[in-house]
């Protein structure tokens, strides 16, 4: 699936930066087109892969490249008011290339949960591909301010996308790391499971082809209908076998790998990832839709077991739109199950979050002078670096 890529604010960032590095070194070749917008200098600055053309600050008339100190409403406004700013930066974006767009935001920040659903409307208005949105949620730990922006940001969010993917931090934080760490381990688990989504289907020069292709357009079916959807995800290590060549035909042993142990590894790991830690945890009953990936060395793809799995799946889910497919790859020496859960309804986090966003009605007052806070001391803590240059 061909896509172009917008992150907003500090999270959304970093993720794009991580995807165009997972790109490189898969060869995968998914990404068509990628832009980071902030309103902080410093974030911007600290991308590795992104171009520096491709970093678009804004609100510098308002903000100075301060960034807008988690005031979600400020990041709203500073992106409706350079909108032609950000839909400049997609002239150069090949966008008849491309099957959808995809804006990514951390939801606990100003910039990000205030202008991720400014942007994917503005894209929805002008273009006809599909809009999805990669919403990262924070951690309970961190703070008030951050869960309200949470809480307002994903609704409206949900509204302005096509389908919104959701990755909880708090659901995949490890105790004893520290901020940073966490945080890159965040951003590597969530672009490995979403760069096999979005590369399955794409036929690299001199690969393996599919028995049964996983192309854009089940991703595109499995999330149409809106709403908010998950990712599973569980591999094993095997021993993969060399390609078959010229000298192939003089080995005797065979490589073969059993037909009954390929099918029990494959129904073995769709439970795993179904059942397992979900990018955001959810009661998989219910599902609307849903799309299996199995992805590995050609030998290890068992359609039998692929289509246990299916089966198993449409079970668990009741839903009778459970696509699947298989996604030769080679090179990882592992087998890996993908399942996409579109449509998904009974989440215990974005009911705890509504319930975050009833109560803080009544202590809005704290909460505002809690972010207007944050803003003035950033303000200050910048202009006190930039008067020692």
């Amino acid at each position: 699936m061909k896509l172009a890529l917008i992150g907003v604010g500090q999270a959304g960032g970093k993720v794009v930066d991580e995807f165009l590095a997972y790109d490189a070194d898969t060869g995968a070749d998914v990404v068509r087109g990628a832009l980071a917008v902030n309103t902080a200098k410093a974030d911007l600055r600290g991308l590795d892969h992104l171009p520096e053309d491709r970093r678009i600050l804004i609100g510098q008339a308002r903000v100075k490249g301060h960034g807008v100190g988690a005031d979600n409403e400020l990041g709203a406004e500073i992106t409706e008011e350079d909108i032609d700013e950000i839909q400049g930066a997609f002239d150069s974006v090949p966008t008849h290339e491309i099957d959808a767009f995809l804006v990514v935001a951390g939801l606990g920040g100003g910039t990000g949960s205030g202008g991720a659903p400014v942007v994917a409307r503005h894209l929805k208005r002008i273009y006809t591909e599909p809009v999805y949105g990669l919403g990262i949620l924070p951690g309970t730990d961190e703070g008030g301010i951050y869960t309200l922006n949470a809480a307002r940001s994903l609704q409206t969010f949900v509204d302005e996308v096509d389908n919104l993917l959701v990755f909880d931090n708090d659901a995949w934080r490890k105790t004893g790391e520290s901020v940073q760490e966490g945080y890159d381990a965040l951003n590597a688990d969530l672009v490995k499971r979403f760069g096999v989504l979005f590369s399955a289907g794409e036929i690299q020069h001199g690969g393996d082809v599919a028995e049964s292709v996983v192309d854009s357009s089940e991703i595109i079916n499995t999330l149409a209908g809106g709403g908010i959807s998950t990712v599973g995800y569980a591999e094993v290590e095997v021993d993969e076998p060399e390609r078959g060549g010229l000298l192939s035909r003089f080995r005797t042993e065979d490589t073969t790998p059993d037909s009954t142990e390929a099918t029990n590894r494959i129904t073995s790991l769709v439970r795993k990832a179904t059942l397992g830690r979900l990018t955001l945890p959810c009661e998989v009953e219910g599902t609307e839709r849903a799309l299996l990936i199995v992805a590995g060395p050609p030998e290890y793809l068992n359609r039998k077991g692929i289509e246990h799995g299916r089966k198993w799946l449409e079970e668990q889910t009741g839903s009778m739109e459970v696509r699947g497919g298989d996604y030769p790859r080679r090179g990882d020496g592992t087998v890996a199950v993908l399942v996409l859960l579109g449509g998904i309804t009974n989440v215990p986090r974005v009911k705890e979050l509504q319930q975050v966003a009833v109560e803080a009605q009544n202590n809005l007052d704290e909460i505002t002078d809690e972010s207007e806070d944050r803003f003035s001391e950033l303000m200050d803590t910048d202009d006190e670096l930039e008067s020692l240059f």
